[in-house]
């Protein structure tokens, strides 16, 4: 008997690319984008070349699938974070659980922020959805809101990626107290009735 006897064909091709996009991302998490390709992603994930074909293109195309994979779980996270209403809990729960999110399995990190040319497109439609969703949270589309979310999705990136390269340090609570307290002084400057109402 093999492991698929029994098992329905969809599910069996749905089981096949759950198992090449898990290769693809300890690959690429352990190793680099050098380390993907199409022989060492099935030899990985236990699987023949040919499985690999009924999935994916080619390996930019898993690499996609490794990323919005990951995309996917930090959303997750972000949305837990802000289930609280009040503004300075909601932006410490949510700096704190996207660096958490990345100290947990640094291979999250490096699919997250990897300068692959095939994911640049990706990248932007995560960093505008979370614009979208800090202007959302805002109810007040003013000039200056819309300046400070655009320069907090920024930031949030840049120090996300940071910590990921080991460039702030190893004391996490300090990192999200400093990035709270900018956070929020930005957005009370920006909230003001005399920045471009």
């Amino acid at each position: 008997m093999t492991r698929w006897a029994g098992v329905p064909a969809d599910q069996r091709k749905d089981g096949r690319r759950e198992m090449l996009v898990g290769a693809g991302y300890r690959l690429f998490g352990d190793e680099g984008e050098s380390a993907l390709t199409v022989r060492a992603v099935c030899r990985e994930a236990h699987l023949h070349t040919r499985y690999f074909y009924e999935s994916f293109a080619d390996t930019a195309q898993l690499l996609g699938a490794v990323y919005d994979e990951q995309a996917v779980a930090l959303g997750d996270v972000l949305a837990r974070a802000v289930e609280t209403a009040e503004v300075s809990a909601r932006t410490r729960a949510g700096v704190r659980g996207v660096l958490r999110f990345i100290s947990d399995d640094p291979r999250r990190g490096r699919v997250l922020f990897a300068d692959a040319p095939s994911l640049a497109a990706r990248r932007r439609a995560a960093e505008q959805s979370l614009l979208d969703g800090l202007i959302a949270m805002s109810g007040r589309p003013r000039l200056g809101v819309l300046v400070a979310a655009t320069m907090f999705t920024g930031a949030m990136t840049q120090l996300a990626q940071q910590w990921a390269d080991g460039r702030l340090g190893t004391d996490l609570d300090a990192v999200v107290d400093t990035a709270v307290d900018l956070a929020l002084a930005l957005q009370t400057r920006a909230t003001q009735p005399n920045v471009n109402a």
